[in-house]
C-alpha cells in the first residue's frame, strides 16, 4: 500500500518533530532564529502540539485507502500542513542571512505536499486497493 507508507512516513516525521518541538521549543527555535524572544517560546510548543494531532490522525489512518474521494479530509489537512509550512519555510528563506537548516523543512515538505496532492489529485495509487478489494 503506497498511500499507507506516505502516511506512516508522514505520522512519524510530524510525530518527531511536533514532540521535539513540544519539550525543547529553546532549542529548536534558538537554532532557526537567534534573536527568538524567550517569551514566544509557547508558539513553539502549540506548532509541536498540532503537529502530534496531525501525526496521530495520520497514524490511525495508515491502513486505510487514501486518493482521490477516499479519505478526503486526511489528504486535505496533510496538504495544507505540508504546503503552508513549506512555503513560510521559503518566505523565511528567501531573507538574508537565513539558516542553512531551513532546507530541513523546506525539502520535506514540499515532498509531502507533492505526495498528498498527487493522491488527493489522482486517486489511490495501483496496488492500494489490493487488499481490501478488487
Amino acid at each position: 500500500m503506497k498511500s499507507s507508507i506516505l502516511t506512516r512516513m508522514s505520522a512519524m516525521v510530524l510525530g518527531a518533530t511536533g514532540t521535539a518541538l513540544l519539550f525543547a521549543p529553546d532549542g529548536i527555535l534558538q537554532l532557526l532564529h537567534p534573536e527568538f524572544p524567550v517569551s514566544a517560546y509557547w508558539l513553539g510548543q502549540l506548532l509541536g502540539a498540532s503537529w502530534i494531532g496531525v501525526a496521530s490522525l495520520n497514524w490511525y489512518s495508515r491502513t486505510k485507502v487514501l486518493g482521490g474521494i477516499y479519505g478526503r479530509p486526511i489528504l486535505l489537512a496533510n496538504l495544507a500542513i505540508y504546503f503552508v509550512g513549506g512555503m513560510s519555510a521559503v518566505g523565511a528563506a528567501r531573507r538574508a542571512g537565513f539558516p542553512p537548516e531551513f532546507w530541513w523543512v523546506i525539502v520535506p515538505s514540499a515532498l509531502f505536499a507533492l505526495g498528498y496532492l498527487h493522491l488527493m489529485l489522482r486517486g489511490p495509487w495501483s496496488g492500494d486497493t489490493g487488499r481490501f478489494g478488487p
